[in-house]
């Protein structure tokens, strides 16, 4: 392994060597960075171009210039880094560490809402294989990943920030528009429950219709989009609903224990623990980040401790339930809080315009956690999505090709053979090991995207990786263009190499040789 990990290390060295040393010098001779000043009409551009050209060096000839570029990155050893200086005079590194950081926010969100979305639709499709869902997640899935992206952002901007902002001014549902979205959720439901007579479809697709037409119609009479909450009822449904679904999904409902802990750590903390929840979210508001933190950790970790205590002799189960039901219902809890900022954020912040179209937050914003926190999420909700619609055809499909093949092998036949539920089969058997070639696709998507979105940035107003990369290609900035690349290729090596290492720990059939 030492051996292997030491071959990788020195070829990827050599590799970013070659192609760093390429890129400068092609870049370099392919452009002009005093092009701006020898067109100028300044009194003093004599002056500014030589300002400049010391500045940047730029009397050492391209092919010897990048060592001396080279020569600041391996400054690293005594403390002393640098990427060289911008044509503003800014050191590169820190507008790097600024657009990485706006990035990374960007980037990590998408990645995760897109990981599990996609990863919900691919297994979801595989266990209905070529059923109407099946076929109708497909299309959707490639009708989003063709469709350009700067297409569906300036869509998003559209409809989902002008056209919901409109909405908000007299937030009233139109009665067809509710019979529609019921009928919609009622087809959705239907294809993924599935059932095996018409008559359990049917029934399915009534009580989807049915209560989304009752959901939707409670929102619209009582105006909740003006002043949005759940409540105590709302949130102990909520938690009655995941406690079920994650008991499923752990453990089978059959398991006493699990189910036990499961309802005992929903009801604790949805019910029991709801309003000293609410006097501590507003007693410690100060604390920032903090103060939603502090309590999903916390009450994560309870739940573990009821699974344990629920647990008997198997106490695993029980464990990873109550731990996942805990976190997952307090996420809800902290939702509410968030919502109960809303008309606050929506009047006085925004003016009555609380979806952003540009930016990654309001300048000069001084509130609570849960004002900025919803403030980060109106500027972050259309990017993301704009991303997440353009991953979800990739991850869907992997992960439903991943599965199906799984789901074909000999062991798989065999667990069903022994008497195994079909929920044991697919759940402990099979989806971990549809996950193995996913793991890869993420890592290196990770390491791609911390280039930065540049059609997303650019509609967006992202100051992010993306739109520094498209300003230096604009100035012929030699040392910010050096940056991305350097950053961006360590990026996608490194996330390589992890992939690599992940995949050899995830599956024991393959083996590193030395």
């Amino acid at each position: 392994m030492f051996s292997f990990i030491l071959r990788r290390v020195l070829s990827t060295l050599a590799v970013l060597v070659v192609a760093s040393y390429l890129v400068y010098v092609l870049a370099a001779v392919s452009s002009d960075p005093l092009s701006d000043l020898r067109q100028s009409n300044l009194p003093n551009r004599d002056a500014l171009i030589k300002q400049r050209i010391d500045l940047l060096q730029l009397d050492v000839p391209p092919y010897l210039r990048y060592f001396l570029w080279a020569g600041g990155v391996l400054s690293f050893v005594i403390g002393r880094f640098s990427l060289g200086t911008s044509l503003t005079g800014q050191p590169v590194t820190d507008a790097i560490g600024s657009a990485m950081g706006s990035t990374l926010q960007l980037v990590t969100v998408s990645l995760l809402v897109g990981i599990v979305i996609g990863v919900a639709l691919g297994i979801t499709t595989a266990l209905r294989l070529y059923s109407a869902y099946d076929y109708t997640t497909t299309f959707m899935a490639f009708l989003f990943f063709s469709l350009p992206v700067f297409w569906i952002a300036v869509m998003l901007k559209q409809f989902g920030a002008i056209g919901f902002n409109n909405f908000l001014a007299h937030p009233v549902i139109d009665p067809l528009w509710i019979a529609i979205l019921a009928l919609l959720a009622g087809v959705i439901w239907m294809g993924i429950i599935g059932g095996a007579t018409w008559r359990r479809r049917l029934l399915i697709f009534g009580i989807a219709a049915v209560a989304t037409a009752a959901v939707l119609t409670f929102i619209s009479a009582t105006g909740w989009f003006s002043n949005p909450g759940f409540g105590i009822v709302v949130c102990a449904g909520l938690a009655a609903g995941i406690a079920v679904v994650i008991t499923i999904l752990s453990t089978g409902w059959a398991n006493r224990r699990a189910r036990w802990t499961s309802l005992t750590v929903a009801g604790g903390i949805a019910v029991v623990l709801y309003y000293p929840l609410q006097a501590f979210f507003s007693l410690y508001g100060t604390l920032g980040a903090f103060t939603p933190i502090i309590p999903l950790v916390v009450l994560t970790v309870l739940g573990g401790v009821a699974g344990w205590a629920w647990g008997g002799n198997d106490r695993r189960p029980q464990v990873r339930t109550g731990a996942i039901v805990g976190f997952l219902v307090t996420i809800v809890l902290l939702i509410d809080r968030y919502l109960q900022s809303w008309a606050i954020y929506s009047t006085d912040v925004t003016q009555g315009r609380p979806i952003s179209t540009v930016g990654a937050g309001t300048p000069d914003l001084e509130a609570s956690v849960w004002v900025t926190g919803l403030d980060n999420f109106s500027h972050l909700l259309l990017p993301t999505l704009t991303l997440i619609l353009a991953s979800l055809a990739g991850y869907s499909r992997y992960s439903r090709s991943s599965l199906l093949d799984v789901l074909n092998q000999d062991y798989i036949r065999t667990a069903r053979a022994k008497g195994l539920t079909e929920r044991t089969v697919v759940m402990r058997h099979a989806f971990r090991n549809a996950l193995i070639p996913i793991t890869t696709v993420v890592a290196l998507d990770f390491g791609a995207l911390i280039g930065g979105a540049v059609l997303t940035e650019t509609v967006f107003a992202w100051s992010g990786m993306g739109a520094l990369f498209v300003q230096a290609l604009r100035q012929v900035d030699l040392n910010s263009i050096m940056g991305f690349f350097l950053v961006t290729a360590v990026a996608a090596v490194f996330f390589n190499f992890v992939a690599d290492m992940i995949y050899t720990a995830l599956d024991p059939r393959i083996r590193v040789t030395s």
